[in-house]
């Protein structure tokens, strides 16, 4: 029986896909941050507080990708930001191509900062690249410091960790010495900030890196 595995070929085309995509977004001066995490882990809390924090200083878009339902689009909205639901008809991840209809549909003219809400799960989003200019994934207290080695792929492919609901450490049995420590096993590179979007703690500093990497990227 003579068995051809695909994945590779799919994958390196979407990568060439998703560079091409990147060049684009940095000629237009767009920052995009493809934000990744488990279902529940509070994306749309952590970005409702990130876009609150900033909206007067940048023109912020968001690109939510559900499964079905317009839930968290419609929350984005209501803070101000430009928003647009994309439907993923079953599918558990984004790549370059559903990325970028989705950008080209909500428009980029005069967006400073853009986020994708990716899919949530640990598992596909990491294998796709989305044209993002940095990937950030969210790890909430209350899933523990073990899921490093559960899912390691994408601790390896995300730029920023926010590990969030920091406000919930008396209440889990969550080592976040030792949850940093295995992250960086993993991606020496990795930045990480330890955040609590309820209460606003830590949020300055993950603030501050978008504030320098949105500079960066401009420049």
């Amino acid at each position: 029986m003579k068995v051809i595995e695909l994945h590779r070929t799919v994958t390196e085309s979407n990568d060439r896909d998703a560079a091409v995509l990147r060049d684009e977004l940095k000629e237009k001066g767009v920052f995009f941050v493809n934000l990744m995490s488990a279902a529940g882990s509070g994306k749309t809390t952590l970005l409702s507080r990130t876009i609150a924090d900033l909206k007067d200083e940048f023109r912020i878009a968001v690109l939510e990708a559900d499964i079905e339902a317009e839930v968290d689009a419609r929350k984005i909205e209501e803070l101000g930001a430009r928003s647009i639901q994309v439907h993923t008809d079953g599918m558990c991840h984004m790549d370059a191509g559903m990325t970028r209809q989705g950008l080209e549909e909500m428009g980029l003219e005069e967006i400073d900062l853009a986020f994708l809400e990716n899919i949530g799960n640990l598992i596909c989003p990491a294998e796709f690249a989305t044209g993002a200019s940095k990937n950030v994934m969210i790890l909430s207290v209350p899933e523990g410091d073990d899921k490093p080695l559960k899912y390691p792929l994408m601790f390896q492919t995300s730029d920023v960790l926010l590990i969030t609901k920091t406000d919930t450490m008396n209440f889990f049995n969550f080592d976040i010495d030792r949850c940093i420590e295995r992250v960086r096993y993993l991606n020496p590179k990795i930045e990480v900030f330890p955040v609590s979007a309820k209460t606003g703690e830590g949020m300055e500093k993950w603030e501050d890196w978008l504030r320098k990497e949105i500079k960066a990227w401009k420049e």
